[in-house]
């Protein structure tokens, strides 16, 4: 059955007390609206609707991936409003789907049980029991344990009020009856507004059959009002990667204190340590280990690489059986090849290390291809940058290099030469070449030092 799928994303967010717009706020690293999005696209024979309203083009700009259709809500009236303006855009057989960009934990299983559940004379309504359901709609049933109606918490009796039984706000209508049923929302009720709700009501009285569903857990259906709440659901989510990444052959050393912004996918036997973050998509082979407070970003890791502690990786590539770090920092468009080391304290940018090279510590390699074996020295820097313009070091295989050198882009450096210890290299080193580049060494004699004044 086709399907409209319409994300409910135009309010302010008021309590967030913020500057952008509530379903721009991240959890995961993802915006929330994105999320939504992400899990909607996933059913089969759908069109996405996004309705925006308070700062409705930076949410159009964050969500353009999508090619979803755009509805405005300028001046929001309820979810019921909402639907109405974007009634003219739906299909005319089929059914709509209302979703909410402030709820991005709904799973896309959730969602296929009520698409199964659909069809022309069938309103799916997922709805959920709750200890304390204050603040929700409470879904009303007649004797027969039929949906009769959702009473919204300020109209509610004091019979009402005592349901468990709530709406989560998700629900599947078919089109046919819909588009009727949006025409005669009214908002006579205590807030003035047009409640989508209200269509429970009149599905009960055109006959239409109303069934439910629930969803998995609470988190899954819970909204984003503020600041608190944001964080309860980061904290859910990456309570559910973490046993993920366990379940699929990850060791956590503390499932409590790892962070996932964005997609982790690890190899059998991955060792993380502590406070690691790991934004964008990040890629671990097999027997992989990282180090405590490492941050990851965009990269590949191959199998047995070791990355010790306190590294920062992005838009990187990294081999097999490397060994990265402590302290280290590789900025983007650095490959390292199989079995390459970089050091502690060790900076890479736009460097490509050869199988087998050593970088071990207190340097800065950038705007450089390295050729394999390759040793560096200590306090070695491709001096790269003319002011103006980058340049590119070029090192072949077998090349020593003396500590607290320096290299001054362009240059090349032939396959087994060799670099003394000090130098300043400004032109090209042949094949097996000892290059030296020293300052003549003065002693003076009886020199006063300096005295504090």
């Amino acid at each position: 059955m086709t399907q409209d799928i319409v994300i409910l994303a135009a309010g302010k967010g008021s309590r967030m007390k913020s500057a952008f717009s509530k379903v721009l706020h991240k959890v995961g690293g993802i915006s929330m609206v994105r999320r939504v999005l992400t899990t909607a696209g996933t059913l089969a024979d759908s069109k996405l609707h996004l309705v925006v309203g308070h700062q409705g083009e930076q949410v159009e700009a964050n969500c353009q991936d999508f090619s979803a259709n755009i509805v405005w809500q300028n001046d929001p009236q309820g979810t019921g409003d909402a639907l109405r303006r974007v009634a003219p855009f739906l299909q005319d057989d089929g059914a709509t789907l209302t979703l909410y960009g402030d709820v991005p934990l709904i799973r896309a299983s959730t969602l296929e049980k009520m698409t199964a559940l659909s069809n022309a004379n069938t309103l799916v309504l997922l709805t959920i029991s709750l200890d304390n359901p204050t603040g929700y709609g409470r879904i009303v049933r007649n004797e027969q344990d039929k949906v009769t109606a959702i009473v919204e918490q300020k109209d509610a009796s004091e019979s009402e009020l005592a349901i468990k039984e709530v709406n989560t706000g998700i629900l599947l209508a078919p089109n046919a009856h819909l588009q009727s049923w949006l025409a005669a929302l009214t908002n006579n009720n205590a807030q003035g507004e047009y409640y989508l709700t209200d269509v429970i009501a009149m599905a009960a009285r055109d006959g239409v059959e109303i069934v439910t569903v629930n969803p998995e857990s609470e988190a899954e259906v819970a909204g984003v009002n503020d600041r608190v709440q944001l964080a309860a659901l980061e904290r859910e989510l990456q309570s559910q990667q973490a046993i993920s990444l366990m379940q699929n052959g990850a060791t956590l050393f503390d499932p409590s204190r790892i962070d996932v912004r964005g997609e982790l996918v690890t190899g059998n036997d991955v060792i993380i340590d502590v406070n690691c973050v790991f934004e964008g998509k990040v890629v671990l082979g097999t027997g992989v280990e990282v180090g405590p407070n490492c941050h990851l970003k965009n990269c590949t890791v191959g199998d047995n690489t070791i990355i010790k502690s306190n590294t920062l990786i992005e838009d990187s590539q990294i081999g097999e059986s490397c060994d990265i770090g402590p302290f280290a920092r590789l900025r983007p468009g650095t490959q390292l090849a199989n079995k390459a080391k970089i050091g502690n304290f060790v900076e890479t940018k736009k460097a490509i290390i050869g199988e087998g090279s050593k970088v071990n510590h207190l340097s800065y390699i950038g705007d450089t291809e390295m050729g394999a074996n390759v040793n560096v020295g200590a306090g070695t820097i491709t001096c790269n940058y003319d002011g103006v313009n980058k340049h590119k070091t070029q090192v072949a295989d077998n090349v020593f290099i003396g500590s607290n050198s320096s290299l001054v882009a362009p240059v090349q450096v032939a396959e087994g030469a060799t670099i003394a210890a000090g130098s300043t290299i400004t032109k090209q080193v042949g094949e097996k070449q000892l290059a030296f580049a020293r300052a003549r060494q003065t002693n003076k004699d009886n020199w006063p030092r300096p005295t504090k004044k």
